[in-house]
């Protein structure tokens, strides 16, 4: 009875966050990077120790990022150029803007993440960057300035799986073992899966149509919130959250997508959908055109931002039930990994809690500031396949980018199979 229950005692949980001021995430405290890296005993090399080390590079969407990080799980240097001001004023990425902004700060950036680590490209042990999922324009920047870089240094290149970066990145930070469930939730993705060991995972289920952060975004964008007061310079997904926190959810009333299907998979289209006509339909009430600003903005926000945690929520519950029904996780102890940007979200961290709590799992965040796309997740996944020797290239022959590419092995069939039905939802009022 997990949701019924989570619907009713948390009703009011966007008022407790205002009250409380909640802001920080939900995760086990970090160990000591030298407990956590015990099994990481660098490799005798004659009468030298060598520590691996590995550049990463990231340009999959909108952010041009590096950095430098070692086998004991040490950032040496880093350095990323946003786009976001850019593509803010634009109301959307703009992917041959995003290619140029990539192509003129890629080896700016490139070498400030070097120059910080003070580690010499010959210092480095690999080079790591991301190919697939993401633009196709923004991946051929990344990709076409590593393999001249490889080529140059004469370094192993290591190709990185966006999505599995951020599966990943937690264990730079926590002690978490194989194998763990994982939410991916982005502006691009909403995946969940199960990490069984690196590049090894089975794919639970995924979104049917556009991800949580692209639907945030679109709603922030109709309800012109970037005019708002609060809100200049934040994301949309950002000033949906902000906003949230000063409104009540109970005003409207958004159903909640796909609660007749037994799978994990995740739709946010249709939320869209509901979201805006309830935004014209307020315009006309209150005689105001489109792109003026509505008097229960905080409202919408709260209600759209509660309707989107809840389908969050329940996919993932099914996804336990599976996992544990399957034998593929603990039964007991296993560990829930929510990352990507749109986990930073702290409504959302704190109803997965709730959920986590209710089914003995623990609940791991990466850090907020390595939660959004970065060069450290990129690095960090090339020492985990390095150490692991799996995926480094000595050839880049016939390498590519793949704007679209699945995450593991997809078991989402089983899931629908399984036929998982969760307790009913039941509607509880003020």
């Amino acid at each position: 009875m997990f949701l019924t229950q989570f619907l009713c005692r948390y009703a009011c949980l966007q008022k407790s966050f205002a009250v409380s001021g909640f802001g920080g995430a939900i995760s086990k405290p970090p160990e000591p990077c030298w407990i956590y890296c015990l099994r990481r005993v660098p490799v005798c090399c004659g009468k030298c120790f060598s520590t691996k080390i590995v550049l990463g590079i990231e340009t999959s969407c909108d952010d041009t990022a590096a950095a430098v990080v070692d086998e004991a799980g040490n950032i040496l240097g880093e350095a990323l150029h946003s786009q976001s001001a850019v593509h803010l004023k634009t109301g959307g990425i703009i992917p041959s803007v995003a290619q140029q902004l990539h192509q003129e700060n890629i080896a700016r950036v490139v070498q400030e993440a070097l120059a910080v680590s003070r580690v010499s490209a010959d210092g480095l042990s690999a080079i790591a960057t991301t190919v697939k999922p993401g633009l196709a324009l923004s991946l051929g920047v990344g990709l076409a300035y590593s393999l001249e870089l490889v080529e140059k240094c004469k370094k192993p290149f290591i190709p990185i799986h966006h999505m599995e970066a951020h599966a990943l990145t937690v264990r730079l930070t926590n002690r978490v073992d194989f194998p763990f469930l994982v939410l991916l939730l982005s502006g691009g993705h909403c995946i969940l899966a199960v990490a069984q060991g690196v590049s090894d995972f089975l794919l639970l289920g995924q979104t049917l149509d556009i991800a949580p952060g692209d639907m945030l975004d679109k709603v922030a964008r109709r309800l012109s919130l970037r005019k708002h007061p609060e809100c200049s310079g934040l994301s949309g997904g950002k000033a949906i959250e902000r906003l949230a926190q000063q409104g009540n959810r109970w005003r409207y009333e958004f159903k909640v997508p796909m609660e007749q299907h037994h799978n994990c998979n995740f739709s946010f289209a249709g939320l869209q959908s509901q979201v805006t006509r309830a935004i014209a339909e307020k315009e006309k009430e209150e005689g105001r055109q489109e792109g003026q600003l509505l008097s229960c903005i905080p409202d919408l926000a709260a209600a759209v931002q509660h309707t989107v945690t809840a389908h969050i929520v329940a996919r993932t519950h099914r996804a336990i039930h599976f996992c544990r029904r399957k034998g593929i996780l603990p039964q007991r102890k296993a560990t829930l990994v929510a990352s990507g940007g749109v986990a930073s979200n702290q409504y959302i961290r704190k109803a997965l809690q709730v959920l986590t709590d209710a089914t003995d799992f623990a609940l791991v965040c990466p850090p907020p500031r390595l939660c959004t796309d970065n060069g450290v997740m990129i690095a960090w996944n090339g020492i985990e396949r390095l150490c692991a020797g799996l995926g480094v290239l000595y050839s880049t022959e016939g390498i590519r980018y793949e704007p679209k590419a699945l995450l593991g092995t997809d078991i989402s069939e089983e899931v629908q199979k399984a036929s998982i039905k969760m307790p009913d939802q039941i509607r509880c009022e003020k």
